[in-house]
């Protein structure tokens, strides 16, 4: 339903407390002991600008030091203010990536807001829900950009890293969509399907239908995690064919055989244990519409499996068609597609993201592509990036720059679209011209 006109879809965030079995992961020392980052102390940059020498002309504005930044398009970033900064971690949680990666799940806050459910019906007779934000359809022009939201897996619209991004967007009069794969956020399952790392059927349907409701606008993505695999496949996909205007990666596994291998090592497999129960969960909801699965299903594996490889290895590679587990990985990888990406992609990886391996990224491939640019932070763990001036409950420290690039390419979009139909005006003024007459009757 959707909320009254008059008041504000949007309330005070609600903080979350940090849960005893948090606190039981971090150490005494770390709880006492403030650290600072030290790649914000390497020598470098001042502020994000090189040293000049005496005569020597002053240089642009450049990012910071402590940050990697690759790709064609990394000269757009001069003039933005979040990356001429330091990368700064809240002190004691950086000293541990999963600290950082725990810390983030459990004690962010989540900000709250009134949401409009919308489920759409795919070709196969499945499910999916779009959450927007209730009065936005009364409220915004028709023309504001749109911005679609993948979570990751077994994510949705109540996840702490999505709704403050959704917040971000909303505050500077985007228009903001989350979309809940099959039974994420309580989003129906009406088939025997869920969804899959190289399935881009669902968001392909969801861009179409978002663009056929505002046709004016100009719309874009930001996906995290495997959300952030699921765009980055369907932008290659659609190469030069793609409706979307620009879109950003966050946390991407991208090479799921690497980041499979690293899912079992240590102390991620309480990740894995932990995404393999959430699975589980929205199976068992549904349970009733396995039942009797002919061919290679093993559902009482997906049931329960201890792993993600498990649930994949049961049902998820089956429904999809891959032979094995690993021929699915190894087949829905989205490090293939960048070099198929035809739009702005800007991609945000963590250097120690234990879920996401920084081996896996492919940065020969993100640098010849001109479209594309990749930053990468020293810490932030996976889906954490605990620092920033909102550090630590607020939003992560991606979302000022998340937002940076997408207004810039927003804006250089409609700067090019007046352009040309500035330059079609003039084109046609000068054609029609000549073939003006005037008759005079006498």
């Amino acid at each position: 339903m959707a909320a009254p006109p008059t008041p504000s879809p949007f309330a005070a965030s609600s903080r979350r407390l940090v849960a005893p079995r948090l606190r039981a992961l971090l150490p005494a020392a770390a709880m006492s002991t403030s650290t600072s980052n030290p790649s914000s102390s390497t020598p470098g940059p001042r502020n994000g600008r090189p040293i000049s020498g005496a005569g020597e002309q002053a240089q642009p504005l450049l990012p910071h030091a402590s940050l990697e930044i690759a790709g064609a398009r990394r000269g757009l970033l001069a003039g933005f203010d979040s990356l001429r900064r330091p990368y700064r971690t809240f002190p004691v949680l950086a000293w541990n990536r999963h600290v950082e990666t725990i810390f983030a799940a459990f004690a962010r806050s989540l900000p709250a807001v009134a949401l409009r459910r919308e489920c759409l019906r795919t070709p196969d007779d499945g499910a999916v829900s779009l959450d927007w934000v209730s009065g936005d359809d009364r409220t915004l022009p028709l023309d504001a950009p749109v911005l679609i939201l993948l979570p990751g897996l077994t994510g949705g619209s109540d996840d702490t890293y999505v709704r403050h991004m959704l917040m971000r967007a909303r505050s500077k009069g985007w228009r903001v969509v989350v979309f809940n794969s099959r039974g994420c956020a309580d989003s129906p399952v009406t088939t025997a399907k869920f969804y899959s790392a190289s399935f881009t059927g669902d968001l392909r349907q969801v861009v179409g239908h978002v663009l056929g409701r505002y046709p004016q606008s100009n719309v874009y993505a930001v996906g995290w995690s495997l959300g952030a695999n699921i765009l980055v496949r369907y932008l290659g996909e659609e190469t030069d064919k793609c409706l979307l205007s620009g879109a950003v990666s966050l946390c991407n596994p991208f090479n799921l055989v690497i980041a499979d291998e690293d899912f079992h090592k240590g102390f991620n497999n309480v990740y894995d244990r932990a995404l393999a129960r959430a699975l589980k969960t929205i199976f068992k909801r549904h349970a009733l519409l396995f039942e009797g699965l002919e061919g290679e299903y093993d559902i009482p594996k997906a049931a329960n499996a201890r792993t993600v490889r498990d649930f994949d290895e049961g049902l998820t590679r089956v429904s999809f068609g891959f032979k094995s587990v690993d021929d699915y990985y190894s087949n829905s990888s989205s490090s293939d597609s960048i070099k198929n990406v035809s739009i702005p992609l800007l991609c945000i990886q963590a250097e120690n993201d234990p879920i996401a391996p920084s081996r896996g990224i492919p940065k020969e491939d993100i640098k010849a592509n001109p479209n594309c640019l990749l930053i990468v932070t020293p810490q932030g763990g996976h889906l954490g990036w605990v620092a920033g001036e909102d550090a630590p409950f607020g939003c992560p420290w991606t979302d000022p720059t998340i937002m940076e690039f997408l207004e810039y390419v927003h804006n250089e979009k409609n700067s090019s679209t007046k352009d040309s139909i500035s330059c079609e005006q003039q084109s046609v003024a000068q054609t029609s011209s000549p073939h003006v007459s005037v008759h005079v009757q006498r």
